[in-house]
């Protein structure tokens, strides 16, 4: 067994369905992709996480979409959702997140954007605050995802208020929220879907109170899993996340974990909590193998270069072009390469912890010797395709 593998299963947590991988990386199940672009190949991510629209009616205090400001544009057309998916299938892609920067449910787009990509034998999983996810879109949907996240970010209605809205009169939503969720839950039940449905809690300091009602909840709600992850702010400090406030909910934390039950599983993204917001690595290299998209539809390596003063990191809109076009394209081969150049540095050039995080950190160890990438030859873990 790899290093790698060791690691994995570390933070593999077993479910009802089987392992969950939330606090590490599955790439030695795309072994053939990581060697490829070891022989310095251009690869296609395996993983594109994006959004359908930026629209959100939440105004989350912890929300990293309020720094990147990308330029607006009318919202996506069915069609050009369509085409997107045709385009990933075409390039090798394999799986499609729904989160990136909007609430991907309010898109005309939502519904066929996933029944298309079941169709075409793209993964799609789904973050979504809920709200507008009724039954009739969640029947409708619900078979063809393979997991769903919902955004609580408190464990009370005052406190899922306060956080999400910056007020305390919305506690109506909260209730609208979990009823959305029971229903998921019990149409998975009823129907034996293999989807995982979770909750997750995006955790800043001042929200400590509510880690353990919020463990609570998801056991209440009967979800597969409750996660508790950092927030992630950017290079400027926009957000005002103190990180070393993180250690004082170390005690609280492992509380919540130690609530959970055979039927939902809380877990805590240690790894990342544990880091304080500074990668170890330099070198960018994981979006060659996780892309983001903006709810604008523009493609961009990663979230954290969303907003327009990082233009010259910017590949195109897939609303102008073709996807495989810009994937094609010297701009995308030359940006990629620049990321992973010794003229880009993670630890100042960008924010903290980005999504890529397990998967740049694994391929760096990988390059430096610190922990080989080596085929796996276990069973594959949940949600394999997403990196």
């Amino acid at each position: 067994m790899s290093a790698i593998e060791k690691i994995e299963n570390l933070n593999a947590v077993s479910t009802q369905e089987g392992n969950l991988i939330l606090d590490s990386h599955k790439l030695s199940y795309h072994y053939d992709r990581v060697k490829a672009w070891e022989n310095g190949e251009q690869i296609a991510p395996v993983t594109v996480d994006m959004a359908l629209t930026r629209a959100c009616g939440a105004m989350c205090s912890f929300c990293y979409a309020m720094v990147q400001e990308p330029q607006e544009r009318a919202s996506i057309k069915t069609k050009e959702a369509l085409n997107l998916l045709d385009d990933f299938a075409e390039v090798g892609i394999k799986a499609v997140s729904l989160i990136s920067d909007g609430e991907s449910t309010l898109s005309k787009a939502y519904v066929p954007f996933i029944q298309h990509a079941s169709k075409i034998g793209i993964d799609v999983g789904n973050a979504t605050n809920g709200w507008e996810w009724e039954p009739e879109k969640i029947d409708q949907v619900l078979p063809s995802l393979t997991w769903v996240r919902f955004t609580v970010a408190a464990g009370t209605p005052e406190g899922y208020s306060k956080i999400m809205f910056k007020s305390e009169k919305h506690t109506e939503v909260f209730d609208r929220a979990m009823s959305h969720i029971r229903y998921a839950v019990e149409l998975k039940k009823k129907l034996n879907l293999k989807v995982t449905l979770g909750i997750q809690m995006v955790l800043m300091p001042e929200f400590k109170d509510e880690i353990l009602p919020f463990a609570k909840l998801a056991l209440d709600l009967g979800v597969d899993y409750g996660v508790i992850k950092h927030c992630s702010d950017d290079e400027l400090g926009t957000l005002g996340v103190d990180y070393n406030k993180y250690e004082e909910m170390y005690e609280s934390l492992k509380k919540a974990e130690s609530m959970s039950n055979e039927k939902t599983k809380v877990i805590v993204k240690w790894s990342k909590i544990k880091r304080k917001g500074k990668p170890t690595y330099n070198r960018f290299y994981g979006p060659q193998f996780l892309l983001q998209i903006s709810g604008s539809g523009l493609v961009a390596p990663s979230g954290m270069f969303f907003n327009a003063r990082y233009s010259k990191l910017h590949m195109g809109n897939f609303v102008d072009e073709r996807f495989k076009d810009i994937f094609k394209s010297e701009r995308y081969r030359k940006i990629m390469n620049y990321l992973a150049s010794p003229n880009f540095d993670a630890q100042t050039m960008m924010g903290s912890m980005p999504i890529q995080h397990y998967v740049s950190e694994a391929l760096d160890n990988h390059l430096k010797g610190l922990a080989k990438i080596s085929p796996s030859k276990g069973q594959k873990p949940l949600h394999v395709n997403f990196l």
